[in-house]
């Protein structure tokens, strides 16, 4: 496998087209590009994963229905930012499907072949006369198979600081197939799913049901594995599209190809994710979290996730503060029948606690270790051979001054 991070990503697969352009969804009048369209000529088989927050926008619940049906294609991705059209009621769902319709109108396709996102601010109706006028002018780009990628890639922003894309390439009985991913994220971040949008295209040829296994487990290993915030949204979505254009067709070939396809679409979904959390609102530490020795992976992932959504854990991340009180703390309260005489814990390769018994010696490491901008923790259970790990980030009081208000 060739991989490559940033760049063009959605356009690297053979027969995608991307256009973002400037709609103005916020009312700012500050030219951000603030719409964007991805395009096929050719047909695409289709999966997707979506929040499970029980409120939901109306694009997520339009999108999943159609994606559910296994057996339909699709031509486009509209995705706008800036407004979530979310807790919108029947307003929300009318102009979600006058977007669908002004999409299809202008490339000549049909409604049901056309999947939708939004996210940005929660309760406000969009301003759909802009909207559709932006759809008219990236449709334009689009038919006239402009280089939009990148623009596509800024047009999905929010709160992030910079675009997140990235693309790889393996080799098949009939030459290389290329995939490319790009996302959106930098709060409201949490696993089943985090607040953002991704959206991943290729040129191999595959049936529905093998995008979704393919495309659930790389989820359930990347996106399903990071938090920033412990805030889950109602618009996370992640779209995988497959045109064909490179005439390979995954079935057809061999168990090593489909394999090197699995891990392709694994290592984009997680190299997205990370990116997401290193570029997390305000946040200045990447730090990894591995739960070992846990008795089944469902305990492993509570305890990591009681420890990577702690408040005061976070807090003494941004200090630079080993406590490691309060990661014992934080584990306990998973409630998962831990004793703490049988917990170790290492920052890095540095033991901090064994079997319960602190190894203070190490105090000085410890505090070295967690003052750079990247580390891990390493708990250990001692209860069977179940592992677990989140990725995870810091608590700054900018975060604070930066969600007081929109």
């Amino acid at each position: 496998m060739k991989f490559y991070e940033d760049g063009e990503a959605l356009t690297d697969p053979q027969g995608f087209f991307c256009a973002g352009v400037h709609c103005d969804v916020k009312g700012a009048r500050d030219g951000k590009l603030d719409l964007g369209i991805i395009y096929s000529k050719k047909p695409c088989n289709a999966a997707g994963v979506f929040t499970t927050n029980d409120v939901q926008a109306a694009p997520v619940r339009y999108s999943k229905i159609l994606v559910a049906d296994g057996e339909s294609t699709f031509h486009a991705i509209l995705a706008n930012s800036g407004n979530a059209n979310a807790c919108t009621g029947q307003q929300g769902e009318n102009d979600n499907l006058k977007m669908v319709s002004e999409v299809a109108r202008q490339l000549n396709i049909e409604k049901n072949e056309v999947l939708v996102c939004s996210t940005g601010r929660i309760g406000i109706p969009l301003p759909i006369s802009r909207l559709t006028a932006g759809i008219r002018d990236a449709s334009e780009d689009i038919v006239d198979e402009c280089e939009g990628a990148r623009a596509f890639q800024k047009a999905i922003l929010t709160s992030d600081t910079c675009t997140k894309s990235c693309s790889a390439k393996i080799k098949t009985s009939l030459g290389e197939v290329t995939i490319g991913g790009v996302v959106k994220g930098a709060g409201m971040i949490e696993p089943n799913m985090a607040t953002m949008l991704a959206f991943i295209t290729t040129d191999i040829g595959a049936k529905n049901m093998a995008l979704k296994k393919v495309l659930s487990d790389a989820v359930e290993h990347s996106f399903n594995r990071i938090t920033i915030d412990g805030d889950m949204s109602t618009n996370d979505t992640v779209l995988i599209l497959a045109n064909g254009a490179s005439g390979c067709e995954l079935s057809k070939e061999s168990k090593s190809v489909q394999k090197s396809f699995a891990e392709a679409v694994n290592a984009i979904c997680s190299c997205l994710a990370r990116k997401c959390v290193t570029d997390g609102e305000k946040v200045t530490k990447f730090v990894k979290v591995k739960i070992k020795g846990a008795k089944d992976d469902t305990s492993a992932m509570k305890v990591a996730r009681c420890i990577s959504n702690s408040l005061l854990v976070k807090s003494s991340w941004y200090g630079s503060d080993p406590n490691w009180g309060r990661i014992v703390d934080a584990a306990g309260y998973a409630k998962v029948g831990l004793s703490f005489e049988e917990l170790s814990i290492f920052y890095n390769e540095c033991p901090v606690l064994k079997n319960g018994k602190p190894l203070v010696e190490n105090k000085s490491k410890w505090k070295e270790i967690v003052s750079a901008k990247e580390f891990s923790i390493i708990l250990e259970l001692n209860m069977g051979n179940a592992v677990g790990e989140v990725w995870s980030n810091d608590l700054s009081e900018e975060y604070v001054n930066f969600n007081k208000s929109e």
